[in-house]
């Protein structure tokens, strides 16, 4: 997955999970990728990319490549639901006029992850965003859009936040650049709803928020932002997100994975402890 995604449809987090479950599969019988693709003819590069999620998983070649890597008729049952359910389009489909490829996989994998942590030195996170926060991104980043697509580029980053509410919420761990805090995105009216936003969120008891001062000086993080995943799939590696003017890089080969994970432990330790983001949040609102 480690690629910049510019391009292609984005598949679902369900999609690509079964893509590695085939690959297991296949690979515990024995079988190449010639002749898996001899029995659905079919190249072997499209075995390949059926394995990697690149394209949907149409259900008579599953069926066949089921049968020929001896999965029992019960569990190629199983198997088959779980693929009509990840070809369907995500929620997020209807907004794809304003939604490029890029980053449809990046919603995909936020509604599926079970834990998020990331780090934003300039911005508030999309998931905390409130309305007049996003639109005022919105009309900065996409000068020459009409207002029906900024509205529906709002309204895309808003439905994202439903996730908070569900009872299966990820953990989101944020550690914030007191920059974010500070930059009058919308005017002074527009960031003190933001912070309360920030305030009202902090009640939800699996959202952590710690705010990067700039007297901590130096930090491991200062190159740019970065979102971590972790996922309740155990075919799915934790996957880190860094984007970019253009497009994206989803990063998911362990060594990268870990080294972004101890960045964001180290800068954890160094940003002000969760305890402390409610008072903090407090003071810069009242300097509004």
């Amino acid at each position: 997955m480690s690629d910049n995604r510019s391009g292609g449809g984005a598949p679902t987090v369900l999609r690509m999970v079964l893509g590695k479950r085939l690959r297991q599969l296949r690979e515990q019988a024995g079988v190449s990728y010639e002749d898996a693709a001899r029995v659905i003819e079919v190249t072997p590069l499209t075995v390949r990319r059926i394995e990697k999620a690149e394209v949907g998983l149409r259900i008579p070649y599953v069926r066949e490549l089921l049968h020929t890597y001896g999965v029992p008729a019960a569990e190629t049952d199983d198997f088959l639901s779980m693929a009509r359910e990840a070809n369907k389009p995500g929620w997020w489909y209807k907004y794809r006029d304003v939604l490029p490829d890029w980053f449809s996989a990046y919603v995909s994998l936020e509604s599926e992850a079970t834990v998020i942590r990331l780090y934003e030195p300039h911005y508030v996170p999309g998931l905390l965003q409130t309305h007049e926060y996003a639109a005022a991104l919105m009309h900065v980043g996409f000068p020459n859009e009409s207002k029906e697509d900024i509205d529906r580029r709002v309204a895309l980053r808003l439905k994202r936040q439903d996730l908070l509410a569900k009872p299966d919420s990820p953990a989101i761990w944020a550690v914030l650049d007191e920059t974010v805090l500070r930059r009058p995105v919308g005017g002074a009216e527009v960031m003190r709803a933001q912070i309360d936003r920030l305030i009202e969120v902090l009640d939800l008891p699996k959202v952590r928020i710690q705010i990067m001062r700039f007297d901590a000086g130096a930090h491991p993080g200062a190159f740019g932002p970065f979102h971590y995943f972790r996922f309740g799939f155990s075919e799915l590696p934790d996957v880190v997100y860094t984007e970019n003017l253009s497009g994206a890089v989803y990063v998911d080969q362990p060594d990268d994975v870990v080294a972004y994970l101890e960045v964001l432990d180290r800068m954890s330790v160094q940003a002000e402890p969760v305890a402390k983001t409610r008072a903090i949040l407090g003071e810069l609102r009242k300097e509004l």
